[in-house]
């Protein structure tokens, strides 16, 4: 009987040793930061997966190793796991990775709408990117047209809101164009709330026409008031226009950098120096200043302009001081 309780007593104690060394390996695996090369890995956790695949997933990146450690501490710590892509940085532990993957903190991209870009220039970039689900195809005529009579317009061009939109993996390229329609459909009605009384426009779709003018016209925000303020004066005094702009975009895939005097007097529909008033759509993405410029043009008695060689432009209230101008400028180049 003694011999058994000395047994039963030296069991308990190389039970207790080795259940202290399993403890303190425990301790030190919660405490030692994952192996993460250079600095951050990308991880991406699927749907619905189970604690064991997310650590055969850890040791296939090479950040971990699976074991009974994982286990009991997915145990212990019982977490709801969301699926999506995480970032996974140095010095992070088993601990830190089951909190993030909990969080929902999934990693974020960004895609950037260029004031001034066109539609096709945008439809090339959302297709150019190697992270959203690709739904449009520029390429096929059918499917942009079915897309824009979901959105209940007649033509894409200036509808959609410069501005640098956040996404995660999984977001396609029509997620983004329906995020920026609809920030277009709210800078626009501000814009147009905003207006003063006496606009030569009659519809915030003549608002968007007008802006995206004006976003070709300058590129510096302080000018595009007094940019907002020629044309509307044009406008009102029933003066074409003629503004380079809206002849390149009606020139389209034939205009090759160069605007000469026969494209100035080749008539289309958006050649604003044979015909008066706006053209019948937009021809590029204005951003919020220029839809608020066009709203709230500059007063003054400005009636002309002309690039001045410094980013800027030159502005006349009378054809022979604008003819100084531009010939200023022709001695300067």
């Amino acid at each position: 009987m003694k011999y058994v309780f000395g047994f039963l007593v030296l069991t308990g104690l190389l039970l207790g040793i080795l259940a202290w060394q399993g403890w303190e390996r425990y301790q030190d695996f919660l405490a030692t930061p994952l192996s993460i090369p250079d600095g951050e890995r990308i991880f991406m956790l699927e749907q619905g997966a189970s604690g064991t695949r997310i650590v055969e997933q850890l040791g296939e990146l090479g950040v971990t190793r699976p074991g009974w450690q994982w286990r009991l501490l997915m145990k212990l710590e019982p977490g709801v796991y969301r699926a999506g892509e995480y970032r996974l940085e140095a010095g992070m532990t088993p601990r830190d990775l089951l909190a993030k993957l909990s969080s929902g903190q999934v990693v974020q991209y960004r895609f950037t709408l260029v004031e001034g870009w066109t539609f096709k220039q945008l439809l090339d970039a959302l297709a150019a990117n190697p992270v959203l689900v690709h739904e449009l195809d520029p390429a096929d005529p059918d499917s942009l047209d079915s897309f824009v009579v979901s959105l209940g317009i007649e033509h894409p061009e200036g509808w959609f809101l410069p501005e640098t939109y956040q996404f995660t993996r999984g977001h396609s390229d029509r997620d983004i164009l329906d995020r920026a329609h609809a920030a277009m459909e709210r800078a626009l009605e501000q814009a147009w709330n905003s207006r003063e009384d006496d606009l030569p426009i009659d519809s915030p779709y003549d608002l968007l026409i007008l802006a995206s003018i004006i976003e070709k016209e300058t590129a510096l925000v302080e000018e595009r008031p007094l940019v907002a303020g020629v044309f509307t004066r044009r406008l009102k005094k029933n003066m074409k226009l003629q503004t380079d702009p809206t002849v390149i975009y009606g020139l389209g895939d034939s205009f090759d950098g160069d605007i000469r005097r026969r494209d100035l007097q080749t008539d289309t529909a958006y050649n604003t120096y044979t015909r008066r008033g706006l053209p019948p759509t937009p021809i590029a993405m204005p951003g919020r200043e220029s839809l608020m410029a066009a709203a709230m043009p500059a007063p003054g008695d400005a009636l002309y302009f002309v690039a001045n060689g410094n980013g800027g432009h030159t502005f006349s209230a009378t054809l022979e001081d604008h003819q100084k101008a531009v010939k200023q400028q022709v001695e300067r180049n």
